[in-house]
């Protein structure tokens, strides 16, 4: 059945599901001022893309919350365990996080303007962003740039809205993701 999904997708057509070895979820987080900022990676369960004449007309992704890592040297251990723990995202209680592609928009040249629901901590909230995608050996590569407003999941930890947590460590509401998705 693979191999019948790989050869429909190199046709341009039927679903796949993608290499999580090769995609990979990259993170940033800094406070208000940007002084201070953190970013590593975050790794995908599972997901498809589905083709049809040579487009991307969807796709379905699941990400594993308890791969998070910091990357980028400072507090590895005790920041991650604080990013899994209920002040960030809970991943007891909720292990995955996923985002399903609901509208796909050719714009040129391998440029899209992706519609999607994007589900944190069990909150399901629609995002826009732009992607590109490239034909690679026999598949695809999916690439994305975008921020979100993380206290629109309920991720509130000194989020710069609530009263009272005015200081100069406070956490910026922005998360910025870079996602690269390989499908074969």
């Amino acid at each position: 059945m693979l191999s019948l999904c790989c050869i429909a997708l190199a046709h341009g057509q039927g679903t796949t599901k993608i290499d999580t070895a090769k995609s990979v979820i990259g993170w940033r987080g800094s406070n208000l001022f940007r002084f201070n900022e953190h970013f590593g990676t975050v790794k995908f369960q599972n997901g498809e893309i589905s083709m049809q004449n040579d487009s991307v007309t969807d796709g379905k992704f699941e990400v594993d919350m308890g791969t998070i890592m910091n990357t980028d040297g400072k507090y590895n251990e005790t920041l991650v365990d604080h990013l899994k723990g209920h002040d960030f995202f809970d991943i007891e209680k909720y292990p995955t996080a996923a985002l399903e592609m609901t509208t796909v928009r050719y714009l040129d040249n391998g440029h899209l303007d992706i519609d999607a629901i994007l589900t944190i901590k069990g909150i399901a909230r629609s995002i826009k962003f732009q992607a590109t995608v490239e034909k690679q050996h026999g598949g695809i590569v999916l690439e994305s740039k975008f921020i979100i407003d993380r206290t629109r999941w309920g991720v509130n930890y000194e989020a710069k809205g609530l009263v009272g947590s005015l200081k100069d460590d406070i956490i910026s509401d922005a998360i910025e993701f870079e996602v690269k998705v390989v499908a074969q």
